[in-house]
């Protein structure tokens, strides 16, 4: 199964920059079987984990999220840049694979205890999905689970949200 997804994953040399090769995923998005596939293959380890809410990151984070929140019969909240939301919120810096950011999430978005899966396209040095469960642990969730449908293991992303283990579907 993963062989069918993985050849609708488009890989585009140097971009966003030279020596870069993205994983494309839009022709996986609009390909309706690839699409279902993908969803099922990143929400089946968790369907028996009592999930309460769905975390994504912008703006693929979105896209995985909210479908995994419909099949799990959760709640889905999103992680944003600065700026989006428009409540109080909680922010933290992190590291990309070429630069810099920040993320925020509403301040009230998850009650402490609930159970928590992130989810992501794709985990790369790590950097977004490290600050996605610092946001989680600042608002005193419980972090359930990773889920994402791309994993670059050289980069070794993984490796810094020990010890939760990332669910990852194709791995490069």
């Amino acid at each position: 199964m993963p062989k069918r997804l993985r050849a609708l994953v488009r890989d585009i040399p140097d971009y966003p920059h030279p020596g870069i090769v993205f994983r494309d995923i839009t022709p996986l998005l609009r390909d309706r079987a690839g699409l279902a596939l993908a969803a099922e293959l990143m929400v089946n380890p968790f369907r028996n984990d009592n999930i309460d809410i769905v975390v994504g990151a912008e703006s693929r984070g979105f896209i995985f999220g909210t479908l995994l929140a419909r099949a799990l019969n959760a709640g889905f909240v999103p992680i944003r840049k600065p700026g989006k939301l428009p409540a109080e919120t909680q922010a933290r810096d992190y590291d990309l694979e070429y630069g810099s950011d920040t993320l925020e999430i509403h301040s009230d978005a998850i009650q402490p205890g609930q159970r928590v899966l992130l989810v992501d396209d794709l985990i790369a040095t790590g950097g977004t999905m490290l600050a996605s469960k610092q946001l989680v642990d600042s608002l005193s969730g419980e972090l359930a689970g990773i889920t994402v449908l791309i994993e670059l293991a050289a980069l070794g992303g993984a490796a810094k949200l020990l010890p939760h283990h990332v669910h990852s579907v194709l791995q490069y």
